[in-house]
Order: structure tokens, then sequence, then C-alpha cells
């Protein structure tokens, strides 16, 4: 065992700034830092910009164009196509420049008769438009009947194409928003890989400075616990950062493509409560995985220490983007996103998915903010005993009793 440094004395909030300040000049030049806040922003970008490509295209009307001689379906195929799902925009053209605008893939069909339907197209007919064109081939061979009969025609093919059957469901299932959907999964998604990347940093760099002895360096200066919080800190202003960057950048992406402009989520809301959830979640973490990465003097044995955190960490991720989109009042999601460890990564995605009340939210944070104060003082305590003992992994215990 190392003997302990002598310490010069300075103030604990100098001391944890101090350290805290070495932290963020060292990591923020960082190039895995920088590539790694780069791909996420460019990822929440691109993603978004799919999406609008994505939604554009499903909404893209189909262009059919309609010849003199059979000018007279045109509103049928508008009602036959919002039946069916699909936006029909007809124009009246010649038979002349029929054929260019089928070419140049203007048009994706032109109906040139009635009796019987006859249609013309360039290569093949949009998958889109088949039922669509089935259907009216139906109803002009029943109107073709209902005039030998004497009847409208037209009066019978509008009722045709607007009947439907009355569906009565005995457990309908609840409308679901998909702006919320989409926004509860990636806040999921975004707090698990900022939380999971900061509190390995923070792991990896106590086991650092414990096997290259620049800890016992630091600790001339300062006093364990304010190295621990100094360090905590830091890389925890740099995950901050990247956080409010990679949302701001998907608030802003989401905005200008309208990607939510139909969903009933506050964007703004819900961005202000994952930059909430992530310091909290953060402060967490990081602390159980500073006092436990103390324990070992190899990067090698991180993992086996830092196991259990991580194992706490993946349980409410995977019930968050498995079952939380989906149903989001189930009894699991509603009654781990108030336990702390758990709250970080299932509340934000509750609230982005609208089915929180604020009461409920105050409960889950008081709960987690409740427990850090304790985290603060049994993280103190072990990294304290265990930061400059060398040698193999140490007991959690003796690490706790000291000794």
């Amino acid at each position: 065992m190392s003997p302990r440094p002598t310490l010069v004395e300075i103030s604990s909030g100098a001391a944890v700034r101090l350290v805290a300040g070495r932290e963020i000049s060292t990591r923020i030049r960082s190039k895995a830092f920088v590539w790694t806040t780069v791909a996420l922003v460019a990822a929440v970008v691109l993603g978004g910009l799919l999406l609008n490509v994505i939604g554009s295209q499903a909404d893209t009307a189909q262009q059919v164009g309609v010849t003199p001689d059979a000018s007279g379906i045109s509103e049928q195929l508008g009602t036959l196509g919002s039946v069916t799902g699909t936006t029909i925009e007809t124009r009246e053209v010649s038979p002349e420049e029929a054929e260019e605008l089928l070419v140049d893939g203007t048009l994706g069909a032109v109906v040139t008769g009635t009796d019987p339907l006859t249609v013309t197209v360039h290569t093949a007919l949009p998958e889109s438009l088949t039922p669509v064109l089935a259907t009216l081939a139906q109803q002009e061979a029943l109107a073709s009947a209902v005039t030998e009969l004497g009847g409208d025609p037209g009066d019978v093919g509008r009722e045709i194409a607007q009947a439907s059957a009355d569906v009565t469901a005995l457990e309908p299932e609840p409308e679901r928003d998909s702006g919320q959907i989409a926004a509860g999964t990636v806040a999921g998604i975004l707090l698990f890989i900022s939380l999971m990347t900061a509190g390995q940093l923070v792991a990896q760099g106590v086991v650092e400075e414990k096997s290259s002895r620049v800890v016992e360096l630091l600790l001339a200066t300062v006093r364990p616990w304010q190295l621990m919080a100094g360090k905590v800190l830091g890389i925890g202003v740099i995950g901050l950062a990247q956080v409010v960057l990679v949302v701001g950048s998907g608030a802003a992406t989401a905005a200008a493509f309208g990607l939510v402009d139909a969903s009933s989520i506050d964007l703004g809301a819900t961005a202000l409560w994952v930059v909430v959830w992530f310091v909290v979640g953060f402060t967490m973490y990081a602390l159980a995985l500073a006092a436990l990465a103390a324990l070992v003097s190899r990067q090698e044995d991180v993992g086996s220490v830092t196991a259990p955190i991580i194992t706490v960490m993946m349980i409410p991720y995977i019930v968050g983007i498995s079952i939380a989109p989906w149903d989001p009042t189930n009894p699991l999601v509603v009654w781990l996103s108030y336990l702390p460890f758990c709250a970080p990564l299932l509340m934000p995605m509750r609230i982005a998915l609208g089915e929180v009340l604020p009461w409920e939210i105050a409960l889950s944070l008081g709960l987690s903010v409740a427990l850090i104060p304790v985290l603060v003082w049994l993280a103190g305590r072990i990294y304290s005993n265990a930061v400059l003992r060398s040698g193999g992994r140490i007991k959690l215990k003796d690490a706790f009793v000291g000794a």
C-alpha cells in the first residue's frame, strides 16, 4: 500500500473546480469525444431528414390522366382513392399528349375509356392504383347494367364508392400519436447512449489515474472525495454539453421539417426534460461507477466491477424501447419509472408519450434527487478508501470499512 501523500490545504470548492477544469480540458480535446458528438448530431439530423423524405413520398399524390371520352369518372377516381388510402389527382389530357406525359413520368396512368374501362401506362400500373382501378372497372360494369335497367349509374357509383362496413370493436385500440412515439423512443435511446458513454468515461478515468499512479500526485493537492467530485462534475459538464447539442439539433430538425406539426407533443418541454433527467441520471450512475472503478487497478478489470450498474441501466432501457412506446401505461413501465436509476431512462419517455401526470414527475424526480446525497456519501467513502490501494481487486466491504 502506498503512503498517503501530504495534503496542501485548498478550499473544497477550488479543489473540485480544479479537477473539473482538468477533466473538461482533457476530454474536450479528445478526438473520440468530438467525433462521437458529430456522429450523434449527424444521426439525429439525417434521421429527421429520412423521416421527412419518407413522409413526403407517402403523401405524394398519384397523377392520373383522363381523356375527354372518360372525363366523367374523375370524381369517382378521387373518391375511390380516399377510400383505399391513395391520394389521386386527375387531369384531362388529349390522346396525343397522354403518351408523352406517361413516358416522362408526369402521369402514372391514363384512363382512355369507360365501357369497358381502358387504361394506358408507360411500363406497368403503379401498385397503389391497382385496387382503385380494379374497383372502378367493377363499378363501370355495374353502371352499364344499371343503365340497361333504367337507373342512374352516377348515383349508384357514388353510393358504392362511399359505402363501408360499420365495424364495432369489443376492445378498441387507443389512438397513438406517431410523433410522441418517435420522440419517446429517440429520448430513451439518446439517454441510454449518453449515460453509458459518460459513465464509462468516469470509470475508465478513475482506473487510468490509479494504474498510472497519477492519482497519488493529484491527492497531494486535493482530498479523495474532492478528486472524485471534480471528475464527476467535469465529465458531467462535457456530457451535458453533448446532450444539449444533440437534443437541440433533433428538436430543430423536427421543427424545420414539420415532423411534429400533426402531433400533440410539446417538443420544447420534452427536450428540456431529457436534459434534466440526463443530469440526474448521470450524477447517480457516475457516482456509483466511480466508486466501483476504484476497487481495481487495471482497465481489464473495469468491466467486472461495473457490470452490476450496467445491468441496472440495461433493464429500464430494454423495457423502455420494447414496451413503453406501445403501452406507456403498462404497470411495469409505470412502477419502474419511479425507481431511482430506472427513472432517468423511463420517465422522459413517458413524458414524451404524454402519459404522465405532473405529480408523477415530481415524485419520480424527488426520489432520485433524494438518493443523490446518500450516493455522494457512500461513493466518497468507498473511493477514498480504495483509490490509493493498488494490486488486486479490493472487496467492496473492505473499501467501505476502510483500512
